[in-house]
């Protein structure tokens, strides 16, 4: 069952959630990652826990926030090759986008105003327009294009290169013809198709990304997105569950060794993520995932001993980073709140037979959560559905 729980016409979502939504906001979005941190959460509950909609609200805070964001689900993605998570991460983040705000500072770098260059001018015609496209300003950006990108230790040789050459185009200078700035995109995305002797002839010698090195390209793709003046790069993988499904007809088929390989490298990200800057991942999963002795997040102790060992206390920790959503909900979720997500859901609807649930429902919906197979807000959704049918 996949909720979609809209935000509410205050630009907020329904109370309950927010316990963490906001926290995230406040220290991880605002704070940790802004200020240069990286972290992995992992997020779990029952069917109908909300973690489909818990995903959708923090990349829309992030969003709001200024991130560059990435979401996706794991029946779209193969999970067991980060090649391909690289791949599509990148192609939601709009690099150009970035490398268009990274030239923006090297002209303000430079002593120009970049809002004074007419739109759809490149800087270098208007730098000629008004007699300074001379050789010494032309070595002056290619000294600045170098010291932005080769010179950062945060960045893979081989992409500061590309992203160096990409900015240039922007520029207007260093010329970058349109086919070979095709070749430079369609390199950055892993195209295995195109052959690394066009790129050579360019003067650009890269090897091809793999799962091997596509860490680090994130990486870079992280810093590139900061310098473009984002604070960094958030991602939400969802419906990470269909590792152990045997269900004919789900989209992909995970076997045995491609399961591994994906705890494997989750694994290596949870290792490596200390090292990283300004991203955050998120990967959520039914209750399923985690019970599942034999496949599960069990059945692999490299990765299990490092997601398990977290202290539970009485209360939920909302630093966590294993999120179990069923027991925020038995701490957080109230008649009041439950009366108010169906509110929300009845504004949605956008049918006068649409009604909100009553308190004596609510109180229900909270007694099945206790012992029931789904989650809250999938009670919620079931009971709006009973309410309108005998409307």
């Amino acid at each position: 069952m996949r909720l979609e729980f809209e935000e509410g016409a205050d630009g907020k979502p329904a109370r309950g959630i927010e316990f963490l939504t906001d926290f995230w906001e406040a220290k991880y979005l605002r704070e940790y990652i802004r200020d240069g941190g990286s972290k992995i959460k992992f997020v779990t509950g029952r069917e109908g826990s909300g973690k489909s909609h818990f995903l959708k609200l923090v990349t829309g805070i992030a969003r709001r926030e200024g991130y560059k964001t990435a979401a996706f689900s794991a029946r779209d993605i193969w999970m067991h090759d980060f090649r391909e998570i690289y791949i599509e991460i990148f192609r939601q983040c709009d690099i150009l986008d970035c490398l268009e705000g990274v030239s923006r500072y090297l002209i303000e770098e430079m002593g120009f105003d970049a809002r004074e260059i007419p739109e759809g001018m490149k800087f270098i015609d208007y730098l000629s327009q008004n007699g300074s496209g001379d050789a010494i300003t032309k070595r002056e950006i290619r000294t600045q294009l170098k010291q932005i990108f080769l010179d950062n230790p945060m960045l893979d040789n081989n992409f500061a290169l590309a992203c160096s050459m990409l900015t240039g185009s922007i520029l207007g200078y260093p010329v970058l013809e349109e086919q070979n700035r095709e070749l430079l995109l369609a390199w950055l995305t892993g195209d295995r198709t195109i052959k690394l002797t066009q790129l050579r002839a360019m003067g650009f010698y890269p090897s091809r990304i793999t799962k091997y090195n596509a860490r680090h390209m994130l990486c870079s793709l992280a810093e590139v997105i900061r310098m473009g003046g984002h604070p960094g790069l958030f991602i939400a993988i969802d419906d990470m569950e269909i590792l152990i499904s045997r269900s004919s007809l789900e989209p992909v088929h995970y076997t045995k060794m491609k399961r591994e390989d994906t705890y494997e490298s989750i694994r290596q990200l949870i290792d490596d993520i200390d090292s990283m800057k300004h991203i955050m991942f998120v990967y959520a999963f039914d209750r399923g995932l985690m019970d599942d002795e034999n496949a599960g997040l069990k059945s692999y102790q490299a990765l299990w001993m490092r997601i398990q060992n977290e202290i539970v206390g009485e209360r939920f920790n909302r630093f966590t980073d294993m999120v179990d959503l069923d027991r925020l909900a038995a701490q957080e979720y109230t008649e009041e709140v439950i009366i108010s997500m169906s509110e929300t859901l009845a504004g949605q609807q956008n049918s006068t037979l649409a009604r909100p649930l009553g308190r004596e429902t609510a109180r229900e919906i909270l007694r099945q959560a206790r012992t029931g197979a789904v989650g809250i807000p999938g009670l919620v959704r079931t009971a709006m559905q009973e309410v309108k049918e005998d409307v």
